[in-house]
């Protein structure tokens, strides 16, 4: 009762209440109350920002795209002005650890990371592997093509280089991640995560090919028009998931 009497005393006073918002209860806000966000922003945010100056994107509009190769072991950070049409690329970070093979998962305990499109579902600066972001697995192609009664779920974007299906980064770099994810989404926006075996290349095409089976070399043409359509217009493709747990691109 106390805080909200104080809340209206301050609009009172002539204090907007986009300020109050900003100051108490934007997500960012939120987040600062955590001593790993604090030190995050302590120690890795002025590069941050100073990294995105030179890209021309600011914070205050920013929006964040991520895409995780399985194979490489690599996560991309894409960034952009809310105006702007395309993403710019900001750096490349190393998956330090992987569990499981190339191919969708399929199922509770197969050890597999995810492959597909995702959003970031939640935040957990207080997370046993340091600072963590949940992928939105399963999604509804993940539930339809389900193999067995339980999807799984809990699969992590986190820190201490460790895992049994999740993406594992070094604490250094996680926050790096973390801390551009709570700017987009304290801009109202949320991360859009693409999960992909591999860097669809001619030569890694051929490896798919030749090594796995046809279940999951269907699987992965059916994604594969996302990561073409991101490779030549540098912004997502608009998709959606039919009854059979495709996915349907429509740009």
């Amino acid at each position: 009762m106390k805080a909200i009497i104080n809340i209206a005393l301050l609009v009172c006073l002539g204090i907007p209440n986009a300020l109050l918002s900003q100051e108490n209860g934007t997500f960012k806000a939120q987040q600062m109350k955590n001593k790993r966000v604090k030190d995050a922003y302590s120690t890795k945010w002025p590069a941050l920002q100073a990294e995105l100056k030179a890209k021309n994107v600011s914070a205050s509009t920013m929006e964040v795209f991520v895409r995780i190769f399985k194979k490489e072991k690599e996560l991309e950070l894409w960034v952009k002005n809310k105006a702007d049409a395309k993403f710019i690329l900001l750096k490349k970070i190393a998956v330090c650890a992987s569990s499981g093979e190339l191919g969708p998962k399929r199922k509770e305990g197969d050890y597999q990371v995810p492959e597909g499109i995702y959003d970031i579902a939640s935040f957990n600066p207080s997370s046993s592997y340091y600072l963590a972001l949940k992928v939105s697995y399963p999604n509804k192609s993940d539930r339809i093509l389900v193999d067995g009664k339980r999807t799984g779920g809990d699969i992590m974007i986190h820190g201490n280089c460790v895992t049994i299906g999740c993406i594992p980064l070094q604490d250094d770099p996680v926050k790096d991640v973390y801390i551009l994810c709570v700017e987009a989404k304290n801009n109202n926006t949320s991360p859009r995560i693409e999960i992909y075996p591999c860097k669809f290349t001619t030569e890694n095409s051929k490896y798919l090919e030749e090594n796995f089976d046809t279940g999951k070399n269907n699987f992965w043409a059916n994604i594969k028009p996302a990561y073409t359509y991101f490779e030549a217009n540098k912004t997502p493709a608009k998709y959606s998931i039919n009854s059979k747990g495709a996915y349907v691109f429509s740009n």
